[in-house]
This record gives structure tokens, sequence and C-alpha cells, in this order.
């Protein structure tokens, strides 16, 4: 049984190296979106046509995580990290010498199996590393950090991109030394949570079987996903409503919701501290039924920056709970199959989001589709109250012995999936 410990696996190297990686995730497509028109000039394509540019990494991550699971699960994490980070890198990068619409989607096609290795195997790592009170800490840390890049990277690529529409390609180059760096400092072998002994072999459909709640939980995070897309995608419009078009004013008031998710981030171990999963998966999603409430009967722009804040709330503690109740309710040995279907929703959820809102949005207007989002959110909040209303199947190593969870050891014993 590995023991709790502040600096596991390599101490601080590790960590730096991991929450500087899992920016990676949040800038695939976002880096992009500065320059998205001019590529779109330049190569002469239609709008439809260079949106693919941005999602049609979203989709290789859908398809490829679950193998990319299983290999993390096989062979550890250290190794599948390095070459996704090289590969996320090189291909990513690749976009700075495309001269043509089939070469820049091949490349992006290419770059989305290193994206799905690195959202995978960062989260695989983070679960496996830290345990109990330091892992609450290190997953707000995380949320934070991520927050931080999605704001971080796309302002880079918005200074770069005034040179040459190619010049954002540069910023993903950055994988190829972090893929390095993995590499030194990453401890070498298979990282599985509290039992090293191998895991039980089988598909993604076995691991289901042993353990049901990770599917719940993977669907709960593309229920976030697409939320949080339902956000990113129609706010543009509404703030139009609202007399907001300046590109950076926009920018200036989408910052409000990840302002709020980086200073949460940084307080959720406080909060762990003092209030259970339960509360606060429930409370994420009543904060995100408000703020669409208010995007969608709202005619102040005061209103609409703080429902954009109160968004960022949720979703800062939402994440961190949600992953690691994912991890904690994955069989021993494959927690890399679970974090892997979890980003298949994700990205499923990202893809989805405008096609599901986007026939309300063209047929009504923008605030009917945040009021559809609100009644989604509703939904959410229904059904996490029945996923966590019953008592969750207990999690067993190999040989079927039950193990007690790190958020249960000094936990009191109450119903569904292990919350308090």
């Amino acid at each position: 049984m590995r023991t709790t410990t502040t600096e596991p696996g390599g101490g601080r190297a590790v960590l730096a190296v991991m929450l500087l990686a899992s920016t990676l995730a949040v800038m695939a497509g976002a880096v992009l979106a500065p320059v998205l028109e001019v590529i779109r000039g330049e190569l002469g394509v239609s709008g439809t046509a260079v949106g693919f540019v941005l999602t049609a990494h979203a989709l290789v991550v859908a398809v490829v995580s679950p193998a990319v699971g299983a290999l993390i699960d096989r062979v550890g994490v250290r190794t599948p990290l390095a070459a996704g980070l090289v590969i996320y890198g090189v291909a990513g990068g690749a976009g700075m010498v495309a001269d043509s619409y089939p070469a820049l989607i091949a490349g992006r096609i290419v770059f989305g199996v290193g994206a799905a290795v690195v959202f995978s195997a960062t989260t695989v790592a983070m679960l496996a590393l830290y345990r109990g009170s330091v892992r609450d800490r290190v997953m707000g840390w995380r949320s934070t950090a991520m927050s931080l890049g999605g704001v971080a990277w796309p302002l880079l690529a918005g200074a770069v991109g005034g040179l040459s529409w190619h010049a954002p390609f540069a910023i993903y180059l950055l994988g190829v030394p972090l893929g390095v760096a993995v590499w030194c400092v990453m401890p070498a072998g298979r990282l599985t949570g509290t039992d090293t002994r191998p895991g039980p072999s089988g598909s993604t459909l076995t691991m289901l079987r042993r353990a049901p709640a990770v599917l719940g939980w993977s669907a709960l995070l593309g229920a976030v996903a697409v939320l949080l897309y339902a956000l990113v995608v129609f706010m543009p419009l509404r703030l139009a409503e609202l007399g907001v078009s300046a590109p950076l004013l926009v920018a200036l008031v989408n910052m409000a919701s990840t302002l709020a998710m980086m200073l949460v981030g940084l307080g959720y171990a406080r909060l762990r501290g003092r209030f259970g999963y339960l509360t606060i998966l429930r409370s994420a999603v009543v904060l995100w039924a408000a703020a669409f409430v208010l995007l969608g009967l709202t005619s102040s722009l005061v209103l609409a920056v703080l429902a954009m804040a109160l968004f960022g709330l949720g979703a800062g503690v939402m994440m961190p709970a949600a992953t690691v109740l994912l991890g904690d309710s994955a069989p021993a040995g494959q927690q890399g199959r679970a974090v892997a279907l979890s980003g298949t929703a994700v990205f499923t959820g990202q893809f989805a989001s405008p096609l599901l809102l986007g026939p309300v949005v063209d047929g009504l207007s923008v605030q009917a589709g945040y009021l559809t989002a609100a009644a989604l959110s509703v939904l959410v909040l229904a059904a996490l109250v029945a996923l966590t209303g019953r008592r969750a199947p207990r999690r067993h190593d190999a040989s079927g012995t039950p193990l007690t969870l790190p958020h249960e050891a000094t936990a009191p014993k109450s119903p569904g999936m292990g919350l308090r």
C-alpha cells in the first residue's frame, strides 16, 4: 500500500511537468482561434471546412482514447506520455509549413493521437502519484493551471498570429521538450493507484461490467463538456446582443469564467476539507443552472459577467472532484481505460455541443439556447442525484479483494458512490 506523501515519484519536478503538460489539452484547439479567419481566407475554404481545423483532433481523441487507455494500463504512463507529447509537438508544429487544406487536416489528425495520449496519461499519472488530501490539493492546482493555459496560450497565439497564420502552430512544439522532460523525471513502470499488482485483463466493456460507476462519471464529464462549449461557442453572439462586439472586450468578459476557475482551483483542497464530494458536485451544477438562466434572461452586461463567473466557480470544483471519483471507481490496474473513456466522453461532448444547441439558437434565439442549457443542467443534477443515491460497487484489486479508497479511509460511511 502506497503511503501518502507530498512529493512522490520524483517530487516537484514531476508535478511541474504534469501541470504544464495538462495545459496542452486545453490549448489544442483554442490556440488557433485567433487566426482561424485568416486561415479560411488564405486557403480559400468555407467556414464549415475551416471549423474542422479546430475540431478534427477532438474526433480523433474520442475514437482512439480507448486504445490509449489500454496501452497505459499495460505499460505504464512514462513511455506513452513521453511519446504522446513528442507526437503532439511535431504534428501540431507541422502546421508551420502546411500550405494546403488537406495537409493541414492530415497534420491535425495525427495531432489528435498525441492529444489523446496527453489527456489520458497526465490524468492517470496525477491520480496515481498523489493520494488523499495531497491529491485534492494537486488536482485543484491542475484545474488552475488548465484555466491559466486557456488564457495564456491563446493570448500568445494572438500576439504571434500578427506575423503569420503559420506562427501560432509553433506553440505546439512545446510538447517536444516536455516529452523529453517526462522521460527524464517520471518514474518508470506502472502507476496504478494504491495497488501495484497487475490489473485484470480484458476490454473496456469488461471493465464497465466490473465498475459501472465509471460510465456514470464519464457521462457526467461529457455533459460538463457540452455545457462548457455552449458557453464558449455562443457567448460572443450573446455579447453582441448586449452591445459588446470588440474582440478585446469579448475576451475580457470571457476571462471572468477563467479567473473564477483559477481562484476556486487554488482553494479546492480547502473546500474538500470542509465539504464532501456530493455537496461539491451538486453545488457546481446548481451554479451552472443559475449562470445559464442569467444569460438567458438578463439584458445587463454586469449580470452576464456574473453568470460567467458563476459557471467558472462550478467548473473549477467539478472537474477535479469528478476526475478523482472516476479514478477511484476504476478497478485496480484499469485507470487508464477509465480515464480514456472519460476522454472519449469529453471530446465527444465538445464536438456535439453546437450540434445539440445550435438548432435552438438558429431557430429561436441565443437566449433560448442558454435557457435550454439551463434545463440540461437541471437534468444533469437529477442524473447526479440518481447516480449518487445508491451505494457504489466497491473497488477491488486484481485478486478480488475490496480496496479502501483514500477518501473513504477517514470519512463516515454514507450511501452512494463512496461520497460523503
